[in-house]
């Protein structure tokens, strides 16, 4: 489904990303990790097409994406949470749902049935939200443009542990209805719980795959990760 082939990217003279290649198939959930300023939010970022690729390719379904300005990326099926929610301060949780919408599976009433809490605060502007409910509002308009495949950047990252596992408990849901993801978290635990594979990036490449069976018997990989050998 989704294909990046020796992926380059930087900001001004500063390059970040050196080549990397990922692949991600349909229904499938690849978790992208490494340290911090490895790389993991450019790729991201070049992706979408939020930053301009310096080198390489991105294909979606076949079709390329390099290139194109971001609201073209996501019409092709790609729906972003972007790290830190970036959600519309001003704007009621409703008008933050209806703003990118695009038919299909995923409506209002589905995303209020998968976050009852945004239903009951269908009418707040979304600076009146807490953080947890900020980061089930940016999942949601994610789904309400009914992607294919859906990016998460950091989607739990300094949440109190039971928002924290509502989310993965809704991630896991959306994998058995079959939506592909590309995942970002610092939770290794979890992401070994609901990811098919990862992908571990390094300075801005590409230096260890595997699933989680794999990734737990990596000495390699728990280097790159830094985890100690009880973690």
């Amino acid at each position: 489904m989704l294909s990046v082939e020796g992926l380059a990217a930087g900001y001004g003279d500063s390059q970040v990303l050196f080549g990397v290649d990922l692949r991600i198939g349909a229904g499938e959930v690849l978790a992208l990790l490494g340290r911090n300023g490895m790389g993991k939010t450019t790729t991201v970022s070049a992706i979408m097409g939020l930053l301009p690729a310096r080198g390489g390719r991105v294909t979606f379904d076949g079709v390329p994406l390099t290139g194109l300005p971001p609201h073209r990326i996501a019409q092709r099926g790609l729906g972003l949470v972007p790290e830190g929610r970036q959600i519309f301060p001003t704007l009621t949780v409703e008008e933050n749902l209806v703003a990118t919408a695009r038919p299909g599976r995923w409506d209002l009433a589905g995303v209020y049935a998968l976050f009852p809490r945004l239903a009951e605060r269908r009418g707040n502007p979304g600076a009146r939200l807490s953080g947890g409910e900020q980061q089930m509002l940016a999942i949601g308009r994610a789904l309400m443009t009914n992607p294919k495949l859906l990016i998460l950047d950091e989607a739990t990252e300094g949440l109190a542990p039971l928002i924290r596992a509502e989310i993965w408990q809704v991630l896991a849901r959306l994998k058995t209805e079959g939506l592909a993801i590309l995942l970002i978290d610092k939770n290794l635990a979890a992401v070994m719980r609901i990811a098919d594979r990862h992908a571990i990036i390094a300075k801005g490449r590409v230096v260890w795959s595997g699933d989680s069976t794999a990734l737990a018997a990596s000495a390699e990989a728990r280097g790159h990760l830094h985890l100690g050998e009880n973690a």
